[in-house]
């Protein structure tokens, strides 16, 4: 036996907020050109229509993937953008979705509904249409505050990284200046980063030590109650 539905109902979409840090710590947010309208040539967060046959999850990593070359990428969902008059078409929801990662290991490449996909400053982008300065502005929130309780901030960093690096990065993130002794003395007695016999090389100051993230470890910590806390 078939069942209809003769009420109307929204469409649904997905948005997703995708960061990045430079290799000048700059924190930044990857951008799709519009060829499609509404809003056709704006830059705007990647996204696009959930089909029938797939998950949530799975149509924003489709559409990552579809729109700027991004796949197999620290993924996590949101929020939901309801408001009625969000969007011009039709009355459409959106589930949106942040990711992570490194500038060092991906390269983006604007297809299907794109005409072009590109980095932008995070404090220097272009304004976006829809509702998607709010989504990027929940996304924001959301990373500066589960920065503190989560090792996700070592999604953003090459596979090998100097401490410096890494605070500089929670810097950037948090918007504020650390402690030098203090933040090195508490990620370190959290014994989760790997000391590699490998230091810098080619730079003027003296060459600091590499480091990797255990993320085994954390997991086992985790498991027992290990409270991952900056």
């Amino acid at each position: 036996m078939s069942y209809t539905y003769e009420f109307p109902r929204p469409a649904l979409t997905v948005d997703c907020v995708v960061f990045g840090l430079d290799r000048d710590n700059l924190l930044k947010i990857m951008l799709i050109q519009r060829c499609l309208p509404p809003f056709e040539g704006q830059w705007a967060l990647p996204g696009g229509f959930v089909r029938l046959e797939e998950s949530l999850e799975a149509a924003a990593q489709r559409e990552l993937r579809e729109e700027t070359g991004l796949e197999n990428v620290f993924f996590e969902q949101l929020y939901t953008f309801g408001d009625v008059n969000r969007d011009p078409r039709d009355r459409i929801i959106s589930v949106a979705y942040y990711a992570l990662i490194n500038l060092w290991e991906y390269r983006i490449e604007a297809a299907t509904d794109a005409s072009a996909a590109a980095w932008f400053p995070l404090l220097k982008k272009p304004s976006l249409p829809f509702d998607h300065e709010q989504i990027l502005a929940t996304a924001f929130a959301r990373l500066k505050n589960k920065v503190r309780y989560e090792p996700i901030g070592f999604e953003l960093l090459p596979k090998k990284f100097t401490l410096t690096q890494l605070q500089k990065l929670y810097e950037t993130i948090l918007g504020q200046k650390l402690d030098k002794r203090n933040f090195r003395k508490k990620i370190l007695k959290m014994e989760l980063l790997v000391a590699l016999d490998e230091t810098e090389t080619a730079v003027a100051h003296r060459a600091a030590r590499f480091y990797q993230f255990d993320e085994q470890k954390y997991r086992k910590f985790k498991d027992k109650g290990f409270n991952f806390e900056l």
